[in-house]
Order: C-alpha cells, then sequence, then structure tokens
C-alpha cells in the first residue's frame, strides 16, 4: 500500500446530495487535507433502475459549492464493470469462486427451508465444490465467493475498533449475477483496489459490509485499507435523521442562507470536536482533524446550532466576502431575484456600506437579505404593521423638526453628522434620542429594526434620506 493518503466518496445518485453524504464527504476530504493526501470521486450508479443524471449533478455541484474538491475526473461505476467481470472471473480460476446455478426458486426454497430451522436465510453452498461439467446445459450461472467457514473475519476499524464477524455468518454470497453484472459488495472492492484507496471511511450502516468486503480482498491477495465508519446523524429527538429533521438535500441549506464554511464547521462538529473550539475555519480543521477521534456514538443534528454557527461565520467574515458570497448567493433565496436585478453599481456600493450593522442582526443570508430590503423599495415605501405604530401625530412632529435640522447639516454627510445634528434637536426639545429615532428608522426603512439610524442615513445619503422622511411627514 502507498505512503500517501487516498480517501474516497462514493455516493449513488439516486438523489441529492443529503447532508450525511455531504458529512462524509467532508470527513474525507479534511483527513485527505490533514495527511497531504488526496480524495478521488467515484459515482456508484451501478443501479441503472434508480439512476438519475440530475442527481449526479446534483452532487457535483453540492460539493462544489461546499468547497469539497476531489482529484482527478470522477469515476462511473457502472462505466467498470468489464473490470468488475474480469476480477470475479479471475477469482474462479484462483479456486476462490465458483458459479452456481440455481433458480430463483430454488434460492427461494432454500431460504424458507432455513426459516422452517430457525436459521437465518442463508445460501447453503451447493454448488461450491460440484464440477462445472454438472451445470444445467444452457443456464448462466452467477459467481459467488467462497467465504471462509471457519474463524472469524476482523475489521481494524479506526472508529468502531476492533469487530468481529464470525465466519459460519458470512454465507457465499453473489459477486456477480448471471446476467454478468457484478454486485454493489464486489464493484466497491475492485474499484477501491484499482483507485489506490488507503482509506475507507464512511457511514456505519456499511460496518457488515466491511467483513464481506474484507473476504474479496483476502481472495485477491490485496491490501485490506484501514476502515474507518462513523456514525450516522440523527435529529434532535435522537430518532435517525429524515427530512421533518434536516435531512435536505445540501442545495436547501444554501437557500435557506447558510455560508459553507459554516455549514461544514457544523458538520465537522457532528460526532468530531478539537477541545472546546465552536468556530473553526477551513484551515483550522484540516489541521485539527484526525479520524481516530471521531465518536462512535450518533450525533444529533441541532438547527439552532447550526445557525449560531453561521451567524458566527458572518459577522467575522470581511465585509467584501461576506458581500461577494451573498451576491452570488441571491439567486437561491427566497425573493433574492429581485434584489439581484436591482443591484446597480450604487446599490452594490450602498449594500457595502451597510454590511456592518447587517450582519450583526443576522444569523442567515436570508436575514441578511430581510435587513438590507430597505436598500432596494421604492419611494414611498411601504410601512411595516409595527413601523406605523410608530409614526402617531405626535411623532410626524417630531419627525418634521427631525428632517428641519438634517436639512441644516453641510459639507460631508455621514453617520457622525447625521447624529450630531439629531442629537443637538433632541435636546434643545427636550426629546428623548429614542423619541427621536424610532420614528426615523420606521420613516427610512418602513420597519421597526434596521441596523444603528445613524448608518443608515450614512448609507442611504442624503437626498434620499430626506425624501423618504418627507414622504412621512407630507
Amino acid at each position: 500500500m502507498s505512503d500517501t493518503v487516498v480517501t474516497r466518496f462514493a455516493p449513488s445518485p439516486t438523489g441529492y446530495l443529503h447532508i450525511g453524504g455531504a458529512r462524509t464527504a467532508l470527513f474525507n476530504w479534511l483527513y485527505a487535507k490533514h495527511t497531504g493526501g488526496t480524495m478521488v470521486l467515484r459515482i456508484e450508479d451501478t443501479d441503472r433502475e434508480r439512476f438519475n443524471e440530475a442527481a449526479t449533478q446534483a452532487i457535483l455541484d453540492g460539493l462544489t459549492w461546499l468547497g469539497l474538491s476531489w482529484d482527478g475526473e470522477a469515476i462511473s461505476q457502472f462505466e467498470r464493470a468489464p473490470r468488475h467481470r474480469e476480477v470475479a472471473e479471475e477469482l474462479v480460476r484462483l479456486g476462490k469462486a465458483y458459479y452456481s446455478y440455481e433458480t430463483p426458486a430454488e434460492l427461494e426454497a432454500m431460504r424458507e427451508a432455513a426459516r422452517a430451522k430457525g436459521l437465518p436465510p442463508r445460501y447453503n453452498g451447493q454448488w461450491r465444490d460440484r464440477a462445472p461439467s454438472e451445470a444445467p446445459p444452457g443456464v448462466k450461472g452467477a459467481i459467488r465467493i467462497k467465504a471462509p467457514t471457519e474463524g472469524e473475519t476482523v475489521v481494524h476499524d479506526r472508529v468502531q475498533g476492533e469487530v468481529r464477524f464470525p465466519n459460519k455468518d458470512l454465507d457465499d454470497f453473489i459477486i456477480l449475477r448471471s446476467d454478468g453484472n457484478p454486485t454493489y459488495m464486489h464493484a466497491v472492492v475492485v474499484d477501491d483496489h484499482d483507485m489506490g484507496v488507503t482509506h475507507i471511511i464512511r457511514g456505519d450502516d456499511h460496518l457488515t459490509n466491511a467483513a464481506r468486503q474484507t473476504v474479496i480482498y483476502n481472495a485477491m491477495g490485496w491490501d485490506v485499507p484501514s476502515m474507518s465508519h462513523i456514525p450516522l446523524i440523527h435529529g434532535a429527538d435522537g430518532a435517525k435523521l429524515s427530512k421533518r429533521h434536516g435531512a435536505l438535500g445540501v442545495e436547501a441549506y444554501r437557500a435557506m442562507g447558510y455560508v459553507p464554511e459554516a455549514l461544514l464547521n457544523y458538520l465537522a462538529r457532528l460526532g468530531w470536536s478539537h477541545g472546546d473550539d465552536e468556530i473553526m475555519s477551513i484551515k483550522d480543521m484540516i489541521s485539527w482533524f484526525d479520524i481516530g477521534d471521531v465518536n462512535k456514538g450518533a450525533a444529533r443534528f441541532d438547527f439552532a446550532k447550526l445557525e449560531s454557527i453561521n451567524g458566527a461565520h458572518m459577522r467575522k467574515m470581511a465585509d467584501t466576502e461576506l458581500f461577494d458570497i451573498f451576491v452570488a448567493t441571491l439567486p437561491y433565496l427566497e425573493g433574492g431575484s429581485a434584489i439581484a436585478a436591482r443591484l446597480d453599481d450604487a446599490r452594490k456600493a450602498q449594500l457595502l456600506a451597510a454590511l456592518p450593522g447587517l450582519k450583526e442582526r443576522a444569523k442567515t443570508l436570508v436575514e441578511l437579505a430581510d435587513g438590507a430590503a430597505f436598500l432596494f423599495v421604492e419611494r414611498p415605501l411601504p410601512i411595516a404593521e409595527k413601523a406605523a405604530a410608530l409614526l402617531s401625530a405626535d411623532a410626524r412632529a417630531i419627525l418634521r423638526g427631525a428632517h428641519a435640522a438634517l436639512q441644516t447639516v453641510s459639507g460631508d454627510w455621514s453617520a457622525a453628522a447625521a447624529e450630531a445634528a439629531v442629537r443637538e434637536f433632541a435636546a434643545a426639545g427636550g426629546h428623548k434620542l429614542g423619541a427621536v429615532a424610532q420614528p426615523l428608522r420606521a420613516a427610512l426603512t418602513g420597519r421597526s429594526t434596521s441596523p444603528g439610524v445613524f448608518d443608515v442615513l450614512a448609507v442611504l445619503g442624503r437626498e434620499e434620506s430626506l425624501a423618504r422622511i418627507a414622504d412621512q411627514i407630507d
């Protein structure tokens, strides 16, 4: 086995890249990066009835959005079927596998007989040592591996520990069907060997497969890769993750306004941790991650925790970086296309100027878009119900005075200049600052909450600010 670590992510293209698959990809990617190795991508598309071209593309798009790059081209397992057949026939030549000729009805009768005796339904090995000359004429046989019958098969797992499987429980399973198509169990081993995979990191629902796959490796005299079977993700209630818990495709998380680095940070901490470090950069994760540190127990998915991590990442980002991610994500956010359509150079500048105040209040890009909505509305502004309550007759009288005070600001129109004028007006009229700021906010944004009102004045500029206030006092 080579010294360089090669991991692989091998999804089935029957649906989108769901959140559990994304975490498996992440752990493979992190371990490869941590050790200076590579990650390869294989699409396990042998099940042609369930194969879906759009799902393959969605998996590639999801990985690309998350920034989980792979080495070389994505490999199609289906296209490698001739190689899988070649290895199965080689095993027959080596005396490690054999052709069996049962009909489906005979196999069912065999299973029924086992059940009647209270035994697990297994193949009874009746063709294991029969001469091929006894084969029924014109019947194509399936190839079965000769599984060991004595002792045990041991899987040395870096997460689960040493897992032992009694060989009496492993029957002679099929590696090549009678129609010449390989089984998943066999194709995976041949592909992993040929692709030079040194470390297999996958869900612990594959742990029993690991024993059978070890039998094939041993039969071919190939090195068995290092195995790590990671726990599945459960919902907050402890039940297996389902759509109601958040078992959605990663594209749904993009539409919900999560940023890739935060989603990866959250997923990394589902089953792995580094001390008390909650917020991690990609660089931190690569430097700290080791597959041996992953917990055995199932992790629980928690939207509130994901949201809080996402908010922390957004606040930590440079405004220009967050701006670029926000603009790139607009087409996927609800109502985002409307903002994108109005994002001319002037508004881009306003949005960038408003970001420091906006990102303090937002935990997702959806909330950021909602907070930025005041920049994109046409006058006269639609006034939300809570904001309308701030615009009583008394409040409008105060607004009139504030409007006049702001008109006196000459030269540099800035948050500081606007604040000085408003504070001077409030003090002179005996008003509390809030009694002036709240109606101002309602008039300027149509909302009862927004970034700091003086920041809003600065971002909107003199002309637009005065016009929006005037709309509410005329």
